[in-house]
Formats: C-alpha cells, sequence, structure tokens
C-alpha cells in the first residue's frame, strides 16, 4: 500500500491510499470519526475496477489530521492483533 499526499493544511489533510479498497477505507473512517476533533472523515474511490482510494480528513484543530489519521491507523492494528488473538482460539 502507497500513501501519497494530495493537500495538507493545519486542519486538513487529503490523501491517495493506493492498493487499498473499501474494506480498510471503510474501517479508517470509522476509527476516525471516534476522534472527537475529527469533524470530517470520508473517501472516495472515482472508479471502482481502477480508481485510487481518496482520503479526506479535517479536525477542528486542536489535533493535526495526521495525528488523527496516525492514531486510527494505531487502533486498527490493535484491533487486528485482538482479532488474530480471539482466533487462534479455534483449531482451522
Amino acid at each position: 500500500m502507497e500513501l501519497s499526499i494530495i493537500e495538507e493544511t493545519p486542519k486538513k489533510l487529503v490523501f491517495e491510499l493506493k492498493g487499498a479498497g473499501h474494506t480498510i477505507c471503510n474501517v479508517l473512517k470509522e476509527k476516525l470519526w471516534a476522534n472527537k476533533h475529527v469533524k470530517v472523515s470520508t473517501y472516495n474511490i472515482a472508479h471502482p475496477l481502477v480508481g485510487t482510494p481518496k482520503v479526506i480528513v479535517e479536525t477542528d484543530g486542536e489535533t493535526k489530521p495526521r495525528k488523527a489519521v496516525s492514531e486510527a491507523a494505531e487502533a486498527l492494528k490493535k484491533d487486528v492483533a485482538d482479532i488474530k488473538q480471539e482466533l487462534k482460539k479455534f483449531r482451522w
């Protein structure tokens, strides 16, 4: 997965996530919404087969958008680790 920043201001971050799809973008969006300083968290994929997801994050200025994205990614990492631990309980 490759991240390319398109626009960055103190309150707004727009970036592309090459190699990502709806699955990762949806969970990232939801994790961002959990941050009380995030005012906009969305993404768009212009074409379902060949489009690159464009993620838009805006904050109230109390937290920088990069920090909000980083915290959301860390929360996702923890969730995945928790799921992995739960799955280890089962024999496949």
